[in-house]
């Protein structure tokens, strides 16, 4: 029988085994437009989330009996094995979602959240970090999602995952980028959608295969509770394209298959093969040309290491936007030998361009994506 897409009602699916189907938890993971119950940045507890379905004796997760918290910690420190820095595997772009091999499966597919990649680290004493790619703590600028973490998961986890905002039904990528303060009083609410999981207590992961560590998150989370959830995933290749084309109006970029005998290595891989729904590339915002609240154009740094202007020039709406997510980020004018005067920011961001060839390639600004 062929599997149902998530709905919008949302909500845990079965365990795929090695036939069809899906695993989920609940909230915009699970099925984006399901309207999702998340602690809005506050550090209090949200309304409680339905629990899934995945057990096991080696969960992490809370516990009952004595001399254990509600998050499962035993009366002596938990083990932790892995601390920030840890750099993250990087899937490698496909054209069309991958095909699937016979049974046994071979390829996990799991949907492609436009949110900030963060490993969560859950440390001893209390402390807890959000590792960005490029190893800057986001802690700070999301410290409900901390608070979260640290009284749901005991010390000595990691998880690999993203941080995504919710607005209107859909993911809402700018809501990451302003501050915590005016999320709060949006009423946005953000959640932290695992898809990996790199240490329990005592235990390095990452030399396992996907399968195994897939499991294990299910039983890390089987008990968590909105704003934590784990992500959307299929072996089913027709339940992925099913995902590809309807989910898209919900903000879901695309679809992540990977190879479930797959180790975790950090950097580029082709056991990770992500397909979004635009041909865009990703870039790097280094600076402004034009007035800094309303910019003309950017200065960028293409894949290639190329650093060009964006073109055609930025509508009022996308120079409106960018010259808001920047404000915090503006460094002194200065002269780029090609391109001229400039305004620099002190912190780049990453941004997404569509390259359009001709004569003289160029490269269109599509939106800000964040950390770089």
């Amino acid at each position: 029988m062929r599997p149902a897409a998530p709905g919008p009602a949302g909500g845990p699916g079965p365990d795929p085994g090695d036939g069809p189907g899906a695993t989920s938890g609940s909230g915009p993971g699970a099925a984006p437009g399901s309207g999702p119950r998340a602690e809005r940045e506050t550090g209090s507890r949200g309304p409680r989330g339905p629990r899934g379905t995945d057990g096991g004796k080696d969960a992490p997760g809370r516990g009952g009996t004595d001399g254990e918290d509600r998050a499962g910690r035993s009366a002596s420190p938990s083990p932790v094995v892995l601390v920030p820095p840890v750099d993250v595997v990087r899937p490698r772009s496909a054209d069309a979602v991958p095909p699937q091999k016979p049974p046994p499966h071979d390829l996990q597919y799991s949907l492609k959240l436009d949110g900030f990649r963060a490993l969560a680290f859950v440390l001893d004493a209390g402390r807890v970090v959000l590792q960005s790619r490029a190893h800057r703590d986001l802690a700070p600028e999301f410290p409900g999602i901390a608070a979260e973490l640290r009284a749901q998961l005991p010390p000595g986890i990691v998880l690999d995952g993203e941080l995504c905002a919710y607005r209107e039904g859909r993911f809402s990528f700018p809501d990451l980028l302003r501050s915590h303060a005016d999320r709060v009083r949006s009423g946005v609410p953000v959640f932290y959608v695992a898809f990996d999981l790199l240490a329990m207590p005592g235990r390095d992961l990452r030399g396992l295969p996907l399968r195994d560590r897939w499991e294990l998150l299910g039983a890390a989370l089987r008990h968590a509770e909105p704003p934590l959830q784990r992500v959307l995933a299929t072996r089913d290749e027709e339940t992925a394209h099913d995902w590809f084309r309807d989910l898209r109006e919900a903000g879901v970029e695309g679809i992540v298959a990977k190879t479930l005998a797959s180790p975790y290595r950090p950097g580029r891989s082709w056991a990770w093969r992500k397909v979004r729904h635009a041909d865009t590339t990703d870039g790097v915002l280094l600076g402004l040309t034009g007035p800094a609240d309303r910019p003309r154009a950017l200065l960028v740094r293409l894949p290639d290491d190329r650093t060009v202007l964006t073109s055609p020039r930025l509508t009022p709406a996308q120079a409106r936007l960018v010259g808001e997510l920047v404000r915090d980020r503006l460094g002194a004018p200065a002269r780029d030998p090609e391109h001229g005067p400039v305004t620099l920011l002190d912190r780049p961001l990453a941004v997404e361009l569509r390259q359009v060839a001709g004569r003289h390639e160029t490269a269109a600004f599509v939106r800000v994506r964040g950390e770089p």
